[in-house]
């Protein structure tokens, strides 16, 4: 299929003029995606899992062959190592509350990297504080670069978890995680990786990677929003309290206590989101028609061009590598005078929708010497006219503001 195809897939690019460029914080749906929910809403709504009619078994077989979906996607040895959750930050979290809180003590070390997503700093911050246990950080370069020495020298015998993410939301670099996990696997630790800005973009496999616990959202590879995974080695997770308790997640109950469901269902209370999970099976299967080498080509080829105008820019300033080819299609900025905020708000003028802040990562933004980005981020569905029309506009921005280019 060409880009014009793709984007004809798409409702948003149909119907408006959006240039969209911030699909780091959330990528547009597919007609495909948006129409399984409306199926499954017609044809299959019913409460899953529970029901033994024959409109609940359709939406329980909708849901587990998501799950079967998304253990192929990201390969997984079995279906039992897929949880869904709402999202990341959940997923994080429930490693966090049910394997850190349980397996950490004082004394005992998580190594994280300084450039996370808060989503993977705060539910580690909070096991350190109620274990005892103490945080130590990674600190990269400039570039998001780790050296080997810093890998070695903090990642050592009293280290019990490492929680990384694949690839940063602010510099778009790819961490060397398979790297980071053999030295931790050396000493017995185990490693968490964040994997939301890495799944839409390039092909993972959880087991070459080495992770011991993966998470990523469904709404930022064009599923909807309310769906996560949590990705876990079976071993690990069978031996993991439960996260939240309730229905579906029991075997049986008594006055006295109850005895937890088998997995995936023991870390699933609740009714679930059997929409979001046929829908979120629905974004793998076009994000795998689309294929990953076109994915990694159109986010290169723009890339590129973003770098090779911004160098007629002396005013705007790229965050992370001068290679553009290590940005996977993420490009943080400043321009000299103009904040931010007022950069993404005169750019929306034009229907330009570009992210403006923290990005929540704010340790790292003081690392890189800024307290605020913006950030123009690119899938396959944008193409050469969206770039060039957006750095067109972005000569302006300080014109506006009253300053000569």
């Amino acid at each position: 299929m060409s880009e014009k195809n793709f984007r004809n897939d798409f409702a948003v690019f149909r119907n408006t003029d959006y240039v969209y460029l911030d699909t780091a914080a959330t990528a547009q749906r597919p007609d495909a995606v948006i129409n399984a929910g409306k199926r499954f809403y017609e044809e299959m709504n019913a409460n899953p899992l529970r029901g033994l009619y024959e409109l609940s078994m359709a939406a329980t077989d909708a849901y587990e062959n998501a799950r079967a979906a998304v253990k192929e996607f990201i390969g997984a040895d079995s279906e039992k190592e897929i949880m869904f959750t709402r999202n990341t930050s959940e997923s994080l979290n429930l490693v966090a509350y049910s394997y850190g809180l349980s397996n950490l003590k004082p004394g005992d070390e998580i190594v994280s990297t300084i450039m996370e997503h808060h989503s993977n700093m705060l539910p580690w911050q909070m096991v350190a504080e109620k274990t005892g246990a103490r945080l130590v950080y990674l600190v990269p370069d400039k570039e998001g670069i780790f050296s080997k020495e810093e890998i070695e020298t903090k990642i050592n015998e009293r280290t019990k978890l490492v929680c990384i993410a694949h690839v940063s939301n602010v510099l778009g670099c790819v961490n060397p995680v398979k790297e980071i996990a053999d030295r931790a696997h050396g000493f017995g630790a185990k490693v968490v990786v964040d994997g939301a800005q890495s799944t839409p973009h390039m092909k993972v496999d959880v087991k070459e990677l080495g992770a011991d616990f993966f998470a990523f959202s469904g709404h930022k590879l064009m599923g909807p929003f309310g769906i996560g995974v949590l990705y876990g080695k079976k071993e690990l997770l069978e031996a993991m309290p439960p996260f939240m308790r309730g229905g579906e997640m029991i075997e049986s109950v008594s006055l006295d206590g109850a005895k937890w469901a088998e997995l995936p269902h023991k870390f699933e209370a609740g009714t679930v989101n059997a929409a979001g999970a046929y829908e979120l099976a629905e974004a793998i299967k076009y994000l795998q028609n689309v294929g990953f080498d076109h994915v990694r080509e159109v986010e290169d080829r723009l890339t590129k061009i973003i770098f090779e105008e911004a160098e007629n820019y002396p005013y705007m300033h790229i965050f992370g590598s001068k290679d553009p080819l290590k940005h996977n299609g993420i490009v943080t900025f400043t321009i000299d005078d103009v904040h931010p905020h007022d950069i993404s708000s005169i750019l929306d003028e034009s229907h330009i929708c570009i992210r403006a802040g923290h990005h929540c990562a704010e340790p790292l933004m003081k690392h890189i010497g800024a307290s605020s980005t913006a950030r123009a981020s690119l899938y396959f569905y944008n193409n050469e006219e969206d770039v060039r029309f957006f750095m067109k506009k972005l000569k302006e921005v300080r014109r506006y503001m009253g300053f000569a280019e």
